[in-house]
């Protein structure tokens, strides 16, 4: 039995208003990185720092079906449109009510989204036909093209959305939909492109409830200083808001998270019944995560009982909090990887998840790399973790940048590793430095190349291999 195709070239047609160039067609794909295209797959010549058209051909020897184009092209099949990215906002919508059955869902947040989404998804998949963005594809070009690729037969999906200005979220969830939006936190993150600093970053996330339908479900972090205002906001569009966090009149309350090595242990309340449950997360933010996706799921019409069973097999994502053991002289280290982003919030939560932890004889070790996108506030934020990573009981803290300089200073000299001007300078001083028994967590903001120290780290071979 031949699959359904995604696409066929008429309801591209009717989608875009484009005039087509050649053959008809069927497509199981959508694509604008001729780099990733597949047999089969609708390519989208974006114009960006590189015209989408001038690998239009690359695409066509790859096997693509057709191509969106705003000028004609050789190769294959294509459709004319006037321009390609309304194109594609079209094709997200077009795919969006094309399928009315679908219950979605929307995230976003300061902290937390992109794993947020896919626990989320995770959930989704067990209750039912899903889908979900991959990757961080939360922008202007990430959720139109997660739109177009949603096959017509799911049942439930969920959105990322992200942002680092204001008016970026609203368009965006009014394109997605959603039936239930979820702000996981907000905290001082992209705060340079707003004038009034973390108000304005609380307000722009607020946007992601004005896409909510009516009867649409809003999920707050009652914890968060700016809690009133989400609320508020939501409110203002007619939503029903739910809350989670440790607050006892949260509808989520996470009553207990205890940390092991690899994961952790929940006790929570959600709807008045409680439930205990393990993660394979470590960090403590995850206990307010999973508080967050069980929401979400309830919802989007998935269980709680479906929710915390996905949450028990959910694994970290790739440099935000995987752990490896690695292999050196005299034993293992434990290498916490979380070299994919970072903020004065999420830094502050893996200093108090590593702080948590039983090292035994070994040491808890920081490596930290630039926060970015933080302006004027930049030297505050970095010099104020010092006070954190002693409540943590940090023994040694490598940095790396300048603006990481600023934490440096602030430590004292007993808290000391080393400082480097970058992370690849910095990488081998913690490899010569980490012993068996130690606990590595490895934080920063991925324009500041954390994740070089991870790899160095996760790549020392003793007797010849890694220990998994």
């Amino acid at each position: 039995m031949t699959a359904q195709p995604l696409w066929t070239a008429d309801e591209v047609l009717e989608a875009t208003g484009g005039r087509l160039d050649g053959q008809g067609f069927e497509a199981q794909g959508v694509t604008f990185d001729s780099r990733e295209v597949q047999p089969g797959d609708i390519f989208v010549a974006l114009a960006g720092e590189r015209d989408g058209h001038d690998f239009a051909s690359m695409a066509f020897e790859k096997g693509a079906a057709a191509a969106i184009v705003s000028r004609p092209v050789e190769g294959g099949s294509s459709i004319l449109v006037p321009d390609t990215l309304k194109a594609l906002e079209a094709l997200g919508a077009y795919a969006r009510d094309r399928a009315p059955q679908v219950r979605r869902g929307a995230v976003t947040g300061s902290v937390g989204k992109t794993s947020v989404t896919q626990a989320i998804r995770a959930g989704l998949t067990l209750a039912g036909p899903a889908h979900s963005s991959i990757k961080s594809f939360n922008n202007h070009i990430g959720v139109p093209l997660t739109l177009a690729r949603m096959p017509r037969d799911v049942e439930r999906a969920v959105f990322e959305i992200g942002m680092n200005h204001a008016d970026e979220i609203r368009p965006l969830s009014k394109m997605v939909q959603p039936h239930a939006a979820c702000v996981t936190t907000v905290g001082p993150v992209h705060t340079e492109n707003f004038p009034d600093g973390e108000a304005g970053v609380a307000r722009a996330k607020a946007e992601i409830f004005e896409g909510l339908g009516p009867g649409g479900v809003a999920i707050v972090n009652a914890d968060n200083v700016w809690f009133d205002l989400l609320k508020q906001s939501a409110l203002h569009v007619g939503a029903r808001v739910m809350t989670f966090g440790v607050d006892e009149s949260a509808d989520a309350c996470l009553l207990d998270f205890k940390a092991f090595d690899g994961g952790a242990r929940v006790r929570a309340r959600v709807w008045g019944h409680e439930h205990d449950f393990t993660l394979r997360q470590s960090g403590h933010h995850w206990g307010l995560n999973s508080m967050a996706v069980l929401l979400m799921l309830d919802a989007l019409d998935v269980s709680v009982e479906t929710g915390i069973a996905a949450l028990s097999e959910f694994e970290p994502l790739a440099g935000r909090g995987q752990e490896k053991r690695v292999r050196v002289e005299g034993g293992v280290f434990t290498l916490v990887d979380e070299s994919y982003n970072a903020n004065p919030l999420s830094m502050r939560a893996a200093f108090r998840s590593l702080g948590a932890r039983e090292v035994g004889e070994g040491r808890r070790i920081v490596v930290a790399t630039d926060m970015l996108e933080l302006g004027t506030e930049a030297a505050d934020h970095h010099a104020s973790l010092a006070g954190p990573l002693a409540e943590a009981n940090v023994d040694l803290v490598f940095c790396a940048g300048p603006n990481m300089k600023h934490l440096w200073s602030a430590l004292p000299e007993s808290r000391r590793g080393a400082w480097a001007e970058t992370a690849a300078e910095l990488a081998p001083k913690v490899v010569e430095a980490v012993k068996a028994g130690d606990v590595v967590v490895v934080k920063g903001s991925n324009g500041s190349r954390a994740g070089l120290v991870a790899k160095a780290l996760a790549d020392i071979e003793v007797a010849g291999r890694e220990m998994a």
